[in-house]
């Protein structure tokens, strides 16, 4: 017969000793619980962490993965060719200007909308063409720079 006997269950298969104390079989169910609600919480955590990296995806320009210096250099190319109409570091209190904002006002082609109207200008609001007057790496830095500072 087995070491530890149970009047409960009768045998030895039933009968679990622990540390010199003998558990019953609500322990080991309690415990089968615990495992269980332990294992399903690892994996609502893990679920979590992975939608949470699927909910940000990075962009080319996202700032999240822009050189510190790059958004400098673009904030400071901004400041000599656009402050004058736009603010100095793009904040600007008329809406039509503010072009923190312009993520907000075109949604997801506000780069494109961004390029042409700086390459075309607007010459009914006052805007002149910076087509040829300022280079594509020039032109990019600063989309870069107001890329980090919509908002």
């Amino acid at each position: 017969m087995c070491e530890v006997e149970t009047e409960r269950w009768g045998d030895c298969s039933a009968a679990f000793v622990l540390r010199g104390k003998k558990r019953t079989e609500e322990d080991v169910r309690h415990n089968r619980w615990a495992a269980r609600i332990g294992a399903i919480a690892v994996v609502l955590w893990l679920a979590l962490v992975a939608a949470a990296r699927a909910a940000e995806p990075l962009t080319p320009h996202s700032p999240s993965n822009i050189a510190t210096e790059v958004v400098s250099e673009g904030k400071s190319l901004f400041n000599q060719y656009c402050s004058h109409c736009h603010g100095p570091n793009a904040v600007q209190g008329e809406r039509p200007r503010d072009l923190r904002r312009l993520k907000r006002r075109y949604g997801d082609n506000w780069q494109e909308t961004f390029r042409s109207t700086v390459d075309g200008g607007r010459p009914e609001r006052g805007m002149p063409s910076w087509k040829g007057t300022l280079s594509d790496e020039t032109i990019s830095k600063i989309s870069i720079f107001l890329e980090h500072v919509q908002q």
